[in-house]
C-alpha cells in the first residue's frame, strides 16, 4: 500500500525525477570530464578505499558471561566492551602461558 501524499514533504529544490529525467541522465564519468580536466575526472572517480587495514583487526566472537560480570561492565558506561578487553589483556599478562 502506498503511503499517502504529505504536501508539507515536497521539495520544490529538488523535486523527485520523473521518466524524463532519468532518461536523460548519464554517468559521472561522462559528465565529470566535460566540467573537469580528464585527470581530476578520473581521480575523483577512484575508489577511496575505506578506512586502513589495522595490523592486529579485532575477531567478532560468540562468549557467554555471568550476568552479573556483564551488567558490571554495562553499568559503566560507554566503551564497556574496550573495557572488557583491556581487563582480559591484564590477566593474560599476569597469567602468562605456560
Amino acid at each position: 500500500m502506498a503511503k499517502p501524499f504529505n504536501p508539507a514533504l515536497v521539495d520544490d529544490d529538488n523535486p523527485e525525477w520523473t521518466e524524463k529525467d532519468f532518461s536523460q541522465a548519464r554517468p559521472a564519468s561522462e559528465v565529470l570530464s566535460e566540467i573537469f580536466s580528464a585527470e581530476l575526472a578520473s581521480e575523483m572517480l577512484k575508489p577511496k578505499g575505506g578506512r586502513p587495514r589495522k595490523e592486529t583487526p579485532k575477531v567478532s566472537t560468540t562468549v557467554r558471561f555471568d550476568a552479573e560480570v556483564l551488567a558490571a561492565f554495562k553499568a559503566s558506561g560507554r566503551g564497556w566492551q574496550s573495557r572488557m578487553n583491556d581487563a582480559l589483556k591484564e590477566w593474560l599478562r599476569e597469567h602468562p602461558a605456560i
